[in-house]
């Protein structure tokens, strides 16, 4: 089974030109890797047949006649079929190879690489240059086998086989280290674009048709395993299998264990991997961070006021709060100077202007409005002092002593005359009005439609009325009057009789006017006014002395006031339009936003804030301070 002897000193072979012998090297470096013992075989015959069985190459440079062409004579020796060999046998082992050529060029990238870093015909790529020239010798494969270099092996076609094998298999290894990065470069831009070059030889070959269709094939795969990672990232990420031992922890012990954490804690503990940073957005472990934030929709009794927002993303936005971190910005420009009050409602701003109630829309980002109102309400013959909103209904106190009452959601508007001069302040709750007046009165109305217009309580006074406000509890309403007379000028009334229940404080200096009071609870209450002071009152210690009080450092007046129900609390000042934040767990001034300049200087009539925005209504402006997108 053995090849001719080794060529001597003196018989160096010639390389063979020609187009014939290209095409017997190719076929060669084909069939040899597949089967080269089979390749020894067909060498013995050759040499037993016209070659005379010399085994050497004979040394001239005419073209020989193609491997696959029947009828044909291959020399002795060079790797061809012999003279004795049938048309059958040729076109067995021409199948035979095709076939390992096709096994061969579906592995992705695995055959072996040549010396110069290309890979093998399998990939798409012309063949080494080392597996033409060992199959163009023949014989003589041992002298230059492998890798194209000189070598000392025997000289069957068997033997140049197999050192071709072992050549590819070791230039592979050498060569996977040689691509590295190069390599995973060329296979990602490969992947990206559906690029397949196991098209190229089959087009090569004259099989377009296959070529194109394994290509679209590819791209349709692609496009599956795409799919198939769009809809596991969407799915929710389950636990670690592997991985620390907290992890593996029960979910309810782990979020005990997170509930020690802080905030800076669970922010670095989502970092760690998705399971975590879902598992740690919970809002249960985020509520009691929550309620110890500013501004966070929790009241001080725990009650969130904002259940569809998720916790984590409330508590982000109040460290804006507490940080004074906020983008200003104008919504509304008036032409002339005005005492505008508003409120908020759901995505809804209520303004006066002049004797007109407006209602804008919010847009979506919350910080701008859709310039046309959806609404304009009006009634009054002279300015809107003040007005509340109350079971779909605006309730509206004017300059001209009227009380109006409009339908949100209609046309239907009612208005009475109630006081003999400008009614300053008004409240409405449980279908009860109640009214202050600059006539040294306070009326309480039915909101009952057949009953509108008809006072049930008359309460005189003895000052001017500026604000009032209706206990939760409907038993009580407070007042705040202008404290020039020899009492104080916040006092609590029955509700049901009208008669006086008990008045609050007893150091107020002459003037000390309070223009603005709320209730935070049944039994607490805020107030503000002439005094440059906000007053905190809690009716189970003392009716005699406030529980808390927050000075403006620069003594101006202030008009209004607003708190979140736990720690914040937002003043307005008569000067510069100055918008202050307090933190109620402390006596200095958080945050201070001037919002005009010494020729504009305007009081900031009213302000009101969400989550996410404050709005301040100025003489000429309404202003809004956005504290989501810093």
């Amino acid at each position: 089974m053995g090849g001719g002897p080794l060529p001597g000193p003196g018989l160096t072979p010639k390389p063979l030109h020609g187009r014939g012998c290209e095409g017997r090297a190719q076929a060669s470096a084909r069939t040899a890797p597949c089967d080269p013992v089979r390749h020894g075989v067909a060498s013995s015959r050759g040499g037993g047949g016209a070659g005379g069985g010399s085994g050497l190459a004979p040394q001239r440079a005419g073209p020989r006649p193609l491997m696959g062409s029947q009828g044909g004579s291959g020399p002795p020796g060079n790797g061809g079929p012999g003279e004795g060999e049938s048309g059958e046998a040729r076109k067995l082992q021409e199948g035979r190879a095709a076939r390992g050529k096709r096994r061969k060029g579906k592995r992705k990238g695995k055959a072996g690489a040549g010396q110069d870093g290309r890979g093998s015909g399998a990939e798409g790529k012309p063949e080494p240059p080392q597996a033409k020239a060992a199959a163009g010798l023949g014989a003589e494969a041992g002298a230059r086998a492998g890798l194209g270099e000189e070598g000392e092996g025997g000289g069957s076609v068997q033997e140049g086989a197999r050192r071709i094998v072992r050549g590819e298999e070791g230039s592979a290894g050498a060569g996977k280290e040689a691509e590295g990065r190069d390599d995973g470069k060329k296979e990602e831009w490969r992947v990206r674009t559906g690029w397949r070059e196991e098209a190229r030889p089959a087009r090569a070959q004259g099989r377009g048709g296959q070529a194109w269709g394994h290509l679209a094939r590819t791209g349709a795969a692609m496009a599956a395993e795409a799919a198939e990672e769009e809809a596991a990232a969407r799915e929710p990420t389950g636990r670690p299998a592997a991985g620390p031992a907290l992890l593996r922890l029960p979910e309810e012990l782990l979020l005990l264990i997170c509930s020690y954490l802080d905030m800076q804690a669970l922010g670095r503990l989502a970092q760690v991997c998705r399971w975590l940073r879902r598992f740690t957005s919970c809002d249960l472990l985020w509520r009691r961070i929550a309620r110890a934030s500013l501004n966070s929709g929790f009241t001080r009794l725990g009650t969130d006021l904002m259940a569809s927002v998720p916790v984590k993303e409330r508590v982000k936005v109040s460290q804006n709060w507490r940080l004074g971190r906020c983008r200003e910005g104008i919504l509304l420009k008036w032409r002339c100077s005005q005492m505008p009050w508003m409120q908020l409602e759901g995505d809804s701003l209520y303004i006066s202007q002049a004797n007109f109630i407006l209602a804008y829309q919010f847009r979506p980002d919350g910080a701008s409005l859709n310039r046309r109102p959806l609404g304009v309400f009006a009634g009054h013959d002279e300015d809107v002092c003040h007005f509340v909103l109350a079971n779909s209904h605006i309730i509206s106190a004017g300059g001209d002593g009227k009380i109006g009452v409009h339908k949100i959601h209609s046309t239907f508007t009612v208005k009475y005359s109630a006081h003999e001069q400008e009614v300053n302040c008004v409240d409405c709750k449980g279908g009860i009005i109640v009214s202050g007046s600059r006539d040294r009165t306070a009326k309480v109305w039915p909101l009952a439609s057949g009953r509108l217009g008809q006072c049930l309580h008359t309460i005189q006074t003895e000052d001017r009325v500026w604000s009032i406000a209706i206990s939760p509890l409907l038993s009580s309403f407070v007042t705040g009057t202008a404290c020039c007379g020899h009492f104080s000028p916040l006092r609590i009334w029955d509700l049901n009789s009208g008669q006086l229940m008990t008045h609050l404080g007893s150091d107020f200096p002459p003037g000390a006017g309070v223009l603005d009071v709320m209730y935070e609870s049944p039994s607490t209450l805020l107030s503000c006014g002439y005094d440059t002071y906000v007053r905190y009152w809690d009716l189970r210690t003392s009716v005699r002395k406030c529980v808390m009080e927050w000075e403006e450092p620069h003594d101006s007046t202030l008009y209004c006031l607003q708190t979140d129900g736990n720690h914040l609390l937002a003043t307005g000042s008569s000067y510069y339009g100055v918008v202050r934040l307090w933190d109620r767990r402390q006596r200095a001034c958080l945050h201070a936003f001037p919002l005009t300049s010494t020729p504009l200087s305007s009081p900031v009539y009213c302000l009101r804030f969400t989550t996410k925005h404050l709005y301040a209504a100025l003489s000429y402006n309404l202003h809004v301070l956005d504290f989501q997108n810093p």
